[in-house]
């Protein structure tokens, strides 16, 4: 585990200028904090909690502060990225890996100020390439790094792929909703990334989704970070939450971002307070592009 999430990181260390450039990241051509590239790992214990729609319009909230944000689908099974915002992807991450398209032939740009870059279906785990598969797509990562957000739609569940891009992440958010099983299952989540990540040291964020009201999503929140915190001796961080609005289903339906669809909506103006509220937390100690390939991959090839 350490092994895949140190490869990741030594990626993104060697984009910029090398084995030489320790601590070093590809400067942001945008405004992100101090230069660097944030990572933002979005995750679930299971799926149906609305994590995918999350992450998508926590992009587009950072896109309307100004940054340039790249919302990457690292669901390697069902990817639906592309999904939820009708576009209609020709390649995806699958080409870049088997070389037949460079990671800039597969960054989309999209009508909603936000680019994606579509999962691989069929491909369960990073883990799996081959060395010279690695080498190939340590060197396309470097695409990415113009952006000042990254924003990774992890798949849902507790597989290895999750738990390397969590490590590998600036920052990494839990989302559930007040369902007890999906409670159940974020707390499933954390305790296996507590006990997978050797030395783990970064408080993972918690968003409520769906939910009636504020006093239901302190609930849920309170009851989630109680537990880990008792029995996992692990720090939960309440990021927010979003209500149970029916402009999502709508704006779902008609494949439309629902902050987009709504902008004033309830759903929406929760999304945005959370981004506000990242906004005001810098990255990771040496955290950026390069900490990130490091973790994911550890050492890159020279």
């Amino acid at each position: 585990m350490e092994d895949q999430a140190e490869k990741l990181r030594e990626i993104m260390k060697n984009q910029q200028g090398g084995p030489s450039s320790e601590g070093s990241d590809i400067p942001s051509s945008g405004s992100g904090a101090k230069g660097k590239t944030k990572i933002i790992a979005v995750a679930s214990g299971k799926g149906g909690v609305g994590k995918t729609n999350i992450s998508i319009n926590l992009a587009i909230a950072y896109a309307r502060m100004g940054k340039k944000v790249i919302v990457l689908d690292a669901d390697l099974g069902l990817a639906n990225v592309n999904v939820i915002l009708g576009v209609i992807p020709k390649y995806n991450l699958y080409h870049v890996i088997r070389k037949q398209k460079s990671m800039e032939d597969i960054i989309l740009d999209t009508e909603y100020g936000i680019q994606i870059v579509a999962g691989a279906s069929g491909f369960s785990r990073i883990a799996n390439l081959t060395e010279e598969e690695r080498k190939g797509f340590i060197t396309e990562m470097k695409a990415l790094g113009h952006a000042d957000i990254i924003i990774i739609d992890t798949s849902a569940g507790v597989g290895q792929n999750v738990l390397d891009f969590v490590e590998a992440a600036d920052e990494a958010i839990i989302v559930t909703t007040p369902e007890p099983t999906a409670i159940t299952d974020a707390y499933g989540i954390i305790k296996i990334i507590s006990t997978e990540i050797e030395d783990f040291d970064m408080g993972l964020k918690l968003i409520v989704n769906r939910v009636s009201s504020v006093v239901e999503a302190k609930k849920v929140s309170q009851r989630v970070i109680n537990i880990t915190s008792q029995f996992l001796n692990i720090k939960v961080d309440y990021l927010g939450f979003v209500f149970d609005d029916p402009g999502v289903s709508l704006a779902v339906k008609k494949q439309q971002p629902f902050s987009i669809a709504d902008p004033r909506g309830k759903a929406a103006s929760c999304i945005q307070t959370m981004v506000n509220r990242l906004e005001k937390v810098d990255p990771r100690e040496g955290g950026g592009m390069g900490r990130f390939v490091r973790k994911l991959f550890g050492s890159a090839p020279e």
